[in-house]
């Protein structure tokens, strides 16, 4: 039963404090540093790389909220049942919730934000239509 509540901390803790750090310190670090060494592309460079890390800080996310939800299930099952238990798996839920929410609002918005380099400015007014293409997409040939 104790094992079962360091694991429920560690879980808490890995997925509270990335957000924290993530926020807190890589995120103005990286904008910071990328901006003043990349210039006027520094910003949308930051952005990328940011992105990324967030995009697999987002399955640390999904396997900490799963481990929370499988420890308090187990302490539920083999011990007492812990204090406000339906409370803290609610609070998990809706955190799981706002994390898949988030990972799919920001690779959507990423996807648009992209330039599509594409064979032909046909091709390139067709892609346009679609729901995930930025209005900056370049054409591939010179001329």
């Amino acid at each position: 039963m104790l094992a079962l509540r360091y694991v429920y901390v560690l879980a808490l803790v890995v997925w509270l404090g990335g957000m924290l750090i993530l926020g807190a310190i890589v995120a103005p670090t990286t904008f910071e540093v990328l901006q003043a060494s990349a210039g006027e592309h520094g910003r949308e460079l930051a952005g990328a790389v940011f992105g990324s890390m967030l995009a697999r800080f987002h399955y640390v996310a999904y396997g900490a909220g799963a481990l929370l939800l499988l420890t308090l299930t187990a302490m539920r099952v083999l011990g007492p049942r812990p204090a406000r238990g339906g409370v803290r798996a609610a609070i998990i839920a809706v955190m799981l919730g706002v994390a898949l929410y988030s990972a799919s609002w920001s690779s959507a918005r990423s996807m648009r934000s992209r330039p599509m380099r594409v064979g032909c400015p046909l091709a390139c007014r067709l892609m346009m239509r679609g729901a995930f293409v930025s209005t900056r997409c370049t054409s591939s040939r010179r001329g």
